[in-house]
């Protein structure tokens, strides 16, 4: 039940950061002499209602609307071995295990770990700081957040139910696999990580990071259990050349599509086929009071289309997305991020067209800090579409207060 649920990690809370007279905590519980450490992070957002989805989410949660409580623990087991999780509840609805997986560390003087489980994401740079704390604004990048039209367990038949289905990743179905209605998917999905393995080795001074990983989802749908067989292989390059620049190059490929939705329209032996594959670039630049930071995304599936009109595969998407925030005083910051989501062309019977809406959004806020750890952020935000069923245009006004410790 969604009020017990928050009751249970409420009382998390209420355990590891007791009300004191110097006001909330603000630093991690430590028992044990150190080997383990519990935390917690609660975010509260409200916008203006969002008739054209344009902020909701693979949770099926709007991202301007949303109530987040994070509970995180560390055990650590000697110089070797640490047990690290995450409990997460969105809006009272449930409690997810975010994360939840074993590091090992072969050596102490060597920069290299060894994880397994539910791992944190091995693509891409904002997958990194999805926290409210993390974030400058309140919304999120389009590549991470904004539903296409695609879904692992349904297919369109054509390019003409393809193209019908512009705009509508909110609630979409299609004719073949899963006949319900559900939510597509994101570029990249910034609410779930993947499970697998996952391999990490830095150069001691910090101007070279590589990471590895073996996992049962893709980039758009991170699965506990994996539903078609393969397995997903990312990898990614980070390079400090000097103090405040940070630039990388992510990459990732694995099957997509379910094996019933696959074993349907190309029958048996061909699931490992249908993919999704992605590179991304990204770059951070950060001086005195300015942070500026840029990232692209490609995101190309391969889907199996049973009619004609015949979809012209892949399906690419292309989102980029530029932020940055200038602190006018202590305490006090602007920050704005523009994104653009483009798709490319299909030809159905009687039009050439994007195979989902491109979408282009600005955001403008500024954050305040009330206390080290207690921020309070505003924000407006635009968003427009080319096309689809739904409204095209959307404003919002949103505020948010984020506590962690």
């Amino acid at each position: 039940m969604p009020i017990r649920n928050a009751a249970v990690l409420l009382a998390c809370l209420g355990v590891v950061a007791p009300a004191r007279a110097q006001g909330l905590r603000s630093e991690p519980i430590s028992v044990a002499g150190g080997r383990v450490t519990v935390g917690g992070d609660v975010s509260a957002s409200f916008g203006s209602p969002d008739p054209g989805w344009f902020n909701y989410t693979d949770y099926e949660h709007f991202a301007l609307r949303l109530l987040r409580i994070d509970v995180s623990a560390a055990v650590n087991a000697g110089d070797h071995f640490a047990l690290l999780g995450e409990m997460r509840s969105e809006n009272f609805d449930s409690i997810e295990p975010y994360a939840l997986y074993v590091r090992f560390r072969p050596w102490t003087a060597r920069h290299l770990d060894i994880q397994a489980g539910r791992v944190p994401p091995t693509f891409g740079a904002f997958a990194r700081r999805t926290y409210a704390s993390d974030n400058p604004l309140i919304g999120y990048p389009l590549a991470y957040q904004y539903l296409t039209s695609i879904r692992p367990d349904a297919l369109p038949a054509s390019a003409d139910e393809l193209l019908l289905k512009r705009g509508s990743g909110w609630r979409t179905r299609y004719t073949i696999g899963n006949a319900n209605a559900d939510t597509g998917v994101a570029l990249v999905s910034a609410f779930r990580w993947d499970t697998g393995f996952q391999v990490h080795a830095g150069a001691p001074n910090g101007l070279v990071n590589v990471t590895a990983s073996l996992t049962n989802g893709t980039l758009s749908n991170p699965l506990f259990k994996d539903d078609n067989g393969g397995r997903q292989v990312a990898g990614r390059l980070e390079l400090r050349p000097s103090a405040g620049v940070l630039l990388g190059t992510s990459l990732a490929r694995g099957p997509f599509v379910t094996e019933a939705a696959s074993r349907t329209v190309a029958g048996e032996g061909r699931d490992g086929e249908f993919t999704q594959t992605a590179w991304g670039a990204d770059a951070e630049i950060s001086h005195a009071y300015y942070l500026l930071r840029f990232e692209s995304i490609v995101s190309v599936w391969r889907l199996p289309i049973a009619a004609a009109p015949a979809v012209a595969l892949p399906l690419r998407a292309v989102a980029t997305s530029i932020e940055g925030r200038y602190k006018i005083r202590p305490g006090l910051y602007a920050a704005a991020r523009f994104d653009h989501l483009g798709f490319s062309d299909v030809v159905g019977a009687l039009a050439r067209l994007p195979w989902d809406a491109p979408v282009t959004r600005l955001e403008v806020g500024a954050g305040y800090s009330l206390l080290r750890n207690l921020l309070l952020k505003a924000s407006v935000q635009g968003n427009s579409r080319d096309g689809g069923q739904l409204v095209r245009r959307g404003r919002f006004a949103e505020a948010q207060i984020v506590w962690w410790f």
